[in-house]
């Protein structure tokens, strides 16, 4: 079964909204990415993580992937992290979700994430790999006990 493993934030200050999260609940920073003195890229911003889900608070720059204007503040995209990219892919698509941005064959990034537009085009990423501070497919489901009703 593929697995949740990745949110992005969309936000103006991503030192300030990770600073938050951090504090609220106690998450972690695991990395960064991209150069906010720098306008290439498609964003930068910090990465944290629960120990389960990485948690991206990024500023958006260049590619406008939602159609809501580069200021945009909110919940951006999902995560999904799959076994096999491939037959996602086919599948996806077949469902009527189109790619819309995979990694350049050329590209020297490490890491990249397979997008998608999902119904009421809903952004979302497909991965092979674990996002930073997420944890991997092979971790055992936690389990949930639903409270029986007071009789």
């Amino acid at each position: 079964m593929a697995k949740l493993r990745h949110i992005a934030l969309a936000t103006n200050d991503p030192v300030k909204t990770a600073a938050f999260y951090m504090e609220a609940f106690g998450f972690e920073e695991v990395g960064r990415t991209g150069d906010p003195n720098s306008d290439k890229g498609i964003a930068w911003g910090i990465y944290l993580s629960d120990g389960t889900l990485n948690m991206a608070i990024l500023k958006f720059r260049n590619v406008d992937q939602l159609g809501r204007g580069l200021d945009y503040v909110g919940i951006h995209h999902f995560g999904v992290l799959v076994d096999d990219l491939e037959p996602y892919m086919t599948k996806l698509e077949e469902l009527g979700a189109p790619c819309f941005m995979k990694q350049d064959p050329n590209a020297n990034a490490s890491f990249f994430e397979t997008k998608f537009r999902g119904p009421d085009g809903v952004v979302f990423d497909v991965s092979e790999h674990p996002w930073v501070g997420s944890a991997p497919a092979d971790q055992a489901d936690v389990k949930l006990k639903v409270k029986e009703p007071a009789e």
